[in-house]
């Protein structure tokens, strides 16, 4: 039988493939390579991708963080010097711009519409090798990941579309060419563990960083940890969970002129249940700076509401 060429790249193109094809596509023109150089001569690289004309661009913070100067190319060979406009290490995102207009660029979807199960694919450049793209999985959604900067990053994607070093701020992408997450980690001894962060969490963390250049919270200036509560004691004070935020240490902050004291148990905050040092970190926004909000405590068997005014993160 003669061999038909074009009968085999239809066969090719089924519609699992024509899915991929579609989404690297689409959004792989808007895919750079990012090289970050600090000032002791060392560098680091990377993945981003643009979602504007006039070159901004996503990527992970510790892609670019401590670098002195930062360069990006796209796929079409151009080079570009790049700006950090704002860097989030606390969600381990970061925003930068081009020095150049008329950039190709990728439009956003939605991490909350996302489904285990549905098609992604990852864009990227792994160990160096420019716009290499994989698919896979949603394997799980609501994940939550240990930030560089210590905070708990929520609604994580899990996929299972590889990665490897270098795949780091590079997007991933749904079956319709939309950017669902920011690649972020991959867990080195396992298979099919990958994380992104979720476009949703992305696109308002780059409407700070592009407004005001960081991501503005509130802190208390307290050293705490979190405990365990005698079962029944946690009984006894209606808990949901045998866990509390102990104090190790408030001074010079809101937690001390409010008048926290080393060995409290934090129980609640402004009203919700506190069970964790990341409830409290969740607890912590920008809303809350300035504000005289109730902290329920126990101290020494006893429970009592203390008033703190949180300060602004910097």
């Amino acid at each position: 039988m003669p061999y038909d060429i074009a009968e085999r790249l239809d066969e090719a193109l089924d519609p699992y493939s024509a899915r991929v094809v579609h989404a690297f596509e689409t959004v792989g023109p808007a895919v750079v390579h990012i090289s970050a150089e600090a000032r002791n001569g060392r560098g680091g690289t990377g993945s981003g991708v643009l979602f504007a004309p006039d070159g901004y661009l996503l990527t992970n913070s510790h892609v670019v963080a401590g670098a002195a100067k930062v360069t990006a190319s796209l796929t079409d060979g151009r080079r570009f010097a790049a700006t950090v406009i704002g860097d989030d290490p606390a969600t381990d995102l970061a925003v930068l711009r081009l020095a150049g207009t008329g950039l190709p660029h990728a439009a956003f979807g939605s991490s909350n519409a996302l489904k285990v199960g549905q098609l992604v694919v990852a864009i990227g450049n792994p160990l160096g090798f420019q716009a290499t793209v994989t698919a896979g999985i949603v394997s799980a959604l609501g994940r939550t990941l240990r930030s560089p900067g210590g905070r708990l990053i929520e609604s994580v994607i899990q996929t299972d579309a590889p990665l490897n070093p270098g795949n780091s701020g590079g997007p991933l992408v749904d079956g319709a060419g939309r950017v669902v997450g920011i690649n972020t980690a991959m867990i080195g001894h396992a298979q099919g563990l990958c994380f992104a962060i979720g476009i949703d969490t992305a696109v308002d963390v780059t409407a700070r960083l592009m407004r005001d250049g960081r991501v503005k919270r509130a802190r208390l200036g307290l050293a705490g940890q979190t405990t365990l509560l005698d079962s029944r004691l946690a009984r006894r004070l209606q808990r949901d969970a045998d866990t509390a935020v102990l104090v190790m240490e408030a001074a010079g902050g809101a937690a001390e002129r409010g008048g926290l004291r080393q060995g409290d148990l934090i129980l609640e905050f402004d009203g919700q249940a506190v069970f964790t040092v990341d409830d409290l970190h969740r607890l912590l926004t920008d809303d809350a700076a300035g504000r005289d909000l109730p902290v329920k405590v126990l101290r020494q068997a006893k429970l009592e509401t203390l008033t703190l005014r949180p300060d602004a993160d910097g």
